[in-house]
């Protein structure tokens, strides 16, 4: 792999958070390269259109995080657990779906034959590519808002208060989320996965209606959806603000130190009231996750029918698993 296809890896791999969606007891899914992962609570499928058209599928079984253990059926744990098992899985996805993209590229330059392990990505390479994007997630979202939030202290003492510090210091976190989302949706690259990512979104709405899933009854839904990672990226922003000014410490450094250590924290309560929220349509905290339905403006994209037959077929395979698997969804 060459920095250019390090450089895109790592651009996707950044996506993850912003296109993961779901729960245990709920279908949910998440964009990739040329494709979708559909997960179910005890399955998940991944489907992918190679270049020559032919759709590739990968399908498993899933054990529930809070099966395997308990002290993740808790509230804010099970948060916690839910979304690790979803990183993880997600990134499972990502990589079988780059391992596609290497396969036929390789194919296509008489480099190796189908399977061979030229066609995939080396562990190192990812290894690397998710310490890369960790690094690169921590610099973006909690170091350079503390510093720039630092130096405006100089310049305007009034905002020296934890308080108000941590305000301007959210304030400017969004700034710099919401910037950096609209550059890379100007990547040809990443707008081909925000087309996915809306027809995950609209085959998700489809089969929540109670409507047979097809390509025609999928596009009649809108793309943003309330469990989308969009809005629950913001929301972390917004918790994180919270609990950022209850925490009294003052130093810079400290303050670096407990927005790394706080992250699984905050995202154990965002996963609450995105839970709720989704459950309570016309409730304060539905109002609060709003804005993150907006976002989805950027971060979702109207799919054509072809992307969406992509996204039917991986919700298709992880209800086949579902069914063998002995699972029983829960529609919200």
């Amino acid at each position: 792999m060459n920095w250019k296809g390090f450089v895109r890896l790592a651009a996707h791999t950044q996506m993850l958070p912003i296109l993961e969606s779901g729960e245990e007891t709920l279908v949910g899914g998440q964009a990739v390269m040329e494709g979708v992962m559909m997960r179910a609570p005890h399955s998940y499928s991944i489907a992918v259109r190679r270049p020559d058209g032919q759709v590739v599928t990968d399908t498993h079984p899933l054990a529930k995080v809070s099966d395997k253990y308990p002290a993740f059926k808790l509230p804010v744990l099970r948060g916690v657990g839910t979304l690790g098992q979803a990183m993880s899985l997600g990134i499972k996805a990502l990589r079988f779906s780059a391992d596609v993209a290497m396969q036929a590229e390789a194919e296509k330059e008489g480099k190796t034959a189908e399977g061979q392990k030229s066609g995939e990505i080396p562990g190192w390479v990812m290894t690397a590519n998710l310490l890369f994007s960790f690094v690169f997630f921590i610099a973006l979202y909690k170091f350079v808002p503390l510093v720039i939030t630092t130096q405006l202290q100089k310049v305007f003492p009034e905002i020296s208060g934890r308080i108000a510090f941590n305000l301007v210091d959210g304030v400017v976190r969004m700034v710099i989320f919401v910037g950096f989302l609209w550059m890379i949706s100007r990547w040809k690259d990443i707008h081909r996965v925000f087309e996915y990512h809306g027809a995950e979104h609209k085959v998700v709405f489809n089969f929540e209606s109670g409507q047979p899933v097809t390509v025609e009854n999928a596009q009649k839904f809108v793309t943003f959806h309330p469990r989308c990672g969009t809005s629950f990226l913001l929301v972390v922003m917004i918790v994180s603000i919270v609990v950022y000014a209850v925490i009294p410490v003052d130093s810079f450094w400290a303050k670096m130190a407990v927005r790394v250590v706080a992250l699984p924290l905050i995202a154990g309560l965002s996963y609450e009231m995105i839970r709720f929220a989704a459950k309570h349509r016309g409730s304060f905290l539905a109002m609060i996750t709003a804005p993150g339905l907006w976002l989805q403006r950027i971060t979702t994209q109207p799919p054509a029918d072809d992307q969406t037959e992509v996204a039917i077929i991986a919700l298709d395979g992880a209800m086949k698993m579902e069914e063998e698997q002995g699972g029983e969804l829960v529609i919200a």
